[in-house]
């Protein structure tokens, strides 16, 4: 009798945190981080990276990005359990500055970016990294 309340609680429990209304934006909804290059291309030669992103979470390296003028570049991740999900991003305008920003923390975006296609969208510009959720208002969250 111990043992199946040993086994049927944790199941019980598991079924009920399933149900949850926010349980299926926790584990099976996709968000989508794009980090566009809108940095000026004057000073680089045509069709050569003028900024290098390296994106990361604690479990997952996005790795290193050389990006030209007008490139974009999307990954998807989906928020744990805890909600501490984070993707960080350190970004290096060659030859001008570098600024490590919060790509995606679960607490903050998850409501932020669901209303654009479940999209976290930032633009690299040449005073700042800009964010979006709908994709027509942006704002300068992180000035270099």
């Amino acid at each position: 009798m111990g043992n199946l309340k040993s086994v049927a609680l944790p199941l019980l429990l598991a079924f009920f945190l399933l149900h949850l209304p926010f349980a299926e934006s926790v584990w099976f909804f996709n968000y989508h981080i794009h980090v566009r290059n809108d940095l000026p291309s004057c000073n680089s030669p045509p069709h050569q990276p003028n900024l290098l992103l390296h994106c990361k979470s604690k479990k997952r390296d996005i790795g290193d990005r050389p990006m030209t003028t007008g490139q974009d570049y999307t990954w998807d991740t989906k928020i744990n359990f805890f909600r501490t999900t984070l993707f960080f991003c350190n970004t290096r305008w060659v030859g001008h500055k570098s600024r490590i920003f919060d790509a995606f923390v679960a607490v903050r975006d998850e409501d932020r970016c669901s209303e654009y296609h479940s999209s976290c969208m930032w633009s690299v510009r040449a005073d700042g990294i800009y964010f979006s959720h709908n994709n027509a208002t942006w704002f300068n969250e992180y000035p270099w």
